[in-house]
C-alpha cells in the first residue's frame, strides 16, 4: 500500500512539471504567497553559488558516471540527516534508477528495479516530514526528497493541516523547456523577478517550487544528469517511465568539499 500511495504521489507531483508548468501558476503562486512565508527581501539563492571548503558532499556513484552534489543540513536537517545515514550504511548501494522523466528527471534509491521498498530493509527508510525552505528552489541539479504519503484525516485535509512525508527514494532534475514565450511569462508574473531570472539562468523545474523537499544541489556531473533523463524506457502499469537496461546507484560516498582535491 505504501509503495503504491508513493507512486501516486510523484507521479502526481512529476507529471504536471514535466506536461507543462501549469502555465506560469508557479510564478504566480510565488507572488500570491510571498507575504506569508517566502520574504524576497532575505531570499538567498543558495544554490548558485559554488561549493566551499568543508561543506557537506554526497558523491552519487552509477553505472553511468558520477554525480557531485553539495548537501544543505542548515536548510533541511532530517533529511539530510537520514540521507547521510543511509549512505554511510550501504542502504544505497545496488540500487536502482526506477524511474526516467525524458529531459525533465530521474528517480533512484530503491531496492528494487520498480521503484518498492524491500518489505526487509524498510527499517530506517520511512518516513520523516517534508522540509521546505525559501532559500532552496527545484533548479536543474536539484537533490530532492520524493514524498511517500500524508499524515492527517479528511478535516486535516480541508484545512491543509496535513503533513507531506519524506522517504529514502530521491530525484536528481534537469529541467522543463524554456522557450521564449514562457521565459517572458515568467519575467512578468510578478514584479519582483529575482526568482524568474534565476530560473531562466539556471533551469530546473518551477512547477516543484515550495512543493518538494530540496536537500543538496550538484555541482558537478550535469552531463551524468542528461544521460539519465534520456534513458530508453517502458510505461509501467503505474505510470513511471522504467529504463529498459538496469541503471544502479553503485554506492553513494558522504564527504566534505576541499578545493583542492577539486583542483588536482
Amino acid at each position: 500500500m505504501k509503495s503504491m500511495r508513493f507512486k501516486y504521489l510523484i507521479m502526481g507531483l512529476f507529471i504536471c512539471a514535466a506536461v507543462s508548468f501549469a502555465g506560469v501558476s508557479c510564478m504566480q503562486y510565488f507572488s500570491s504567497q510571498t507575504s506569508s512565508y517566502i520574504d524576497m527581501s532575505t531570499l538567498e539563492l543558495v544554490q548558485k553559488n559554488a561549493p566551499k571548503d568543508g561543506d557537506m558532499t554526497a558523491t552519487i556513484k552509477t553505472n553511468l558516471g558520477d554525480i557531485k552534489c553539495v548537501l544543505y543540513p542548515e536548510y533541511a536537517p532530517e533529511t539530510v540527516e537520514h540521507f547521510t545515514a543511509l549512505a554511510d550504511s550501504g542502504y544505497y548501494d545496488n540500487t536502482y534508477v526506477f524511474n526516467s522523466e525524458p529531459g525533465v528527471y530521474f528517480s533512484a534509491g530503491s531496492p528494487l528495479k520498480n521503484g518498492d521498498l524491500d518489505e526487509n530493509r524498510q527499517e530506517g527508510t520511512e518516513e520523516w516530514e517534508q522540509e521546505i525552505h525559501q532559500n532552496l528552489w527545484p533548479f536543474t541539479g536539484a537533490l530532492c526528497s520524493l514524498s511517500t504519503g500524508e499524515e492527517g484525516g479528511i478535516w486535516k485535509k480541508i484545512t491543509g493541516d496535513t503533513k507531506v512525508m519524506n522517504g529514502s527514494r530521491f530525484a536528481v532534475l534537469n529541467s522543463s523547456e524554456f522557450d521564449d514565450e514562457l521565459k517572458q511569462q515568467l519575467l512578468e508574473s510578478d514584479e519582483n523577478t529575482t526568482l524568474a531570472e534565476a530560473f531562466i539562468e539556471l533551469g530546473g523545474v518551477p512547477a516543484l517550487s515550495q512543493k518538494i523537499t530540496v536537500f543538496g544541489q550538484t555541482y558537478e556531473g550535469f552531463d551524468i544528469i542528461e544521460k539519465l533523463v534520456s534513458l530508453e524506457t517502458i510505461t509501467t502499469d503505474e505510470g513511471l517511465k522504467s529504463p529498459v537496461e538496469d541503471i544502479m546507484i553503485e554506492t553513494i560516498e558522504i564527504g566534505t568539499y576541499s578545493s583542492k582535491e577539486a583542483a588536482e
